[in-house]
């Protein structure tokens, strides 16, 4: 039998197969379900930024409600960033989650400011978490924001939090940035002790009927794969962080493709929504599989067969392929 045991982030898992965030680590059951099917790590559902602002904004509009009217009531509550304000159900299933699963638990923090934000990196890493994952995502729109103001500020960002706390972090990055290489540079640079690859972002539709903007929520496929497989295979041995493929790993021919590239692990999602939470032991089985047929002995032997660390020019090897594809299409053209 082949040995599946791998790490991440510092983290001893039994196979590299990790649960992403999702709403699976919302309700006990369906976490202990996935660890049962044989998930080794889970990615707690974010934590957003925008919800710890809005319940310290309500919390800070009551307790100040009123104060003026009396000269003492000025003085009555202490300064309000020293109150434990915001979602504290979160932390508590932290918690939670720990005493009943004997898997790893990463929580997720979804944002792109720091302040208060970066305070709760540390609540969470009190309330039980082994690491946590940083999910940057943010859209701009701001033609005055230049491309290297907005991947400093997330770099300090990270760099804050990092500080703040002395589980590891992952960040989980977009593929939208001029020069990823650089950019996952400057991160690990700051404390990054993973990346994970990559983000989706959704993209809402427009209702034409109604006039509004409508929210569009597409789960992932296997072909989505692609994109995070050749920034993996791109970065593998070149960046002193362990990486972490997540998008289109449905199947463990995808979890393959993703050891191949690099990763340390391969993460799924939208596999586990569209199928269950037993669809993890099919995928594990399948990679098990595939490497006995094989004769891969380790995750550790596979990992990286298929990277680019062994290209002299990967950008020109890159460019290779590309010519290679669009040619492919000229016997197709009737």
């Amino acid at each position: 039998m082949p040995e599946l045991k791998t790490t991440y982030l510092g983290l001893n898992l039994r196979n590299p197969l990790v649960a992403s965030a999702s709403p699976f680590s919302k309700k006990m059951e369906k976490a202990k379900a996935l660890e049962d099917a044989g998930i080794a790590c889970l990615v707690m559902h974010s934590l957003f930024e925008e919800q710890i602002n809005h319940e310290s904004r309500a919390l800070d509009f009551f307790l100040n409600q009123g104060t003026e009217s009396f000269a003492e009531a000025l003085t009555y509550f202490p300064e309000q960033d020293h109150y434990d304000v915001g979602p504290e159900k979160y932390l508590k299933l932290i918690g939670e989650l720990k005493k009943s699963l004997s898997i790893p638990i990463i929580a997720s923090l979804n944002g792109v400011s720091s302040g208060g934000w970066v305070n709760y990196s540390h609540k969470m890493q009190d309330a039980g978490a082994d690491a946590l994952e940083l999910n940057i995502y943010f859209l701009s729109t701001d033609q005055n924001v230049t491309a290297s103001d907005l991947e400093k500020a997330q770099v300090e960002l990270v760099q804050q939090i990092c500080r703040e706390v002395t589980i590891p972090v992952a960040v989980k990055l977009n593929p939208f940035y001029t020069s990823l290489p650089n950019f996952t540079t400057g991160l690990v640079k700051a404390g990054a002790k993973g990346l994970v690859f990559f983000n989706r972002f959704y993209q809402p539709d427009l209702d034409i009927e109604a006039l509004e903007v409508a929210p569009c929520l597409n789960l992932s496929t296997s072909d989505e794969i692609r994109l995070p497989l050749r920034w993996v295979a791109i970065l593998y041995g070149k960046i002193q962080a362990d990486l972490a493929l997540s998008s289109g790993v449905h199947t463990g021919e995808d979890a393959v493709k993703a050891i191949m590239a690099g990763s340390q692990v391969a993460m799924m999602a939208s596999a586990l929504v569209y199928n269950g939470a037993g669809h993890a032991g099919k995928v594990l089985k399948e990679f098990e599989d595939w490497m006995s047929a094989h004769e891969y002995s380790s995750v550790d032997q596979m990992r990286g067969a298929l990277s680019q660390k062994g290209v002299a020019n990967p950008a020109a090897f890159e460019r290779a392929n590309y010519l290679q594809v669009l040619t492919s299409f000229d016997n197709r053209i009737k």
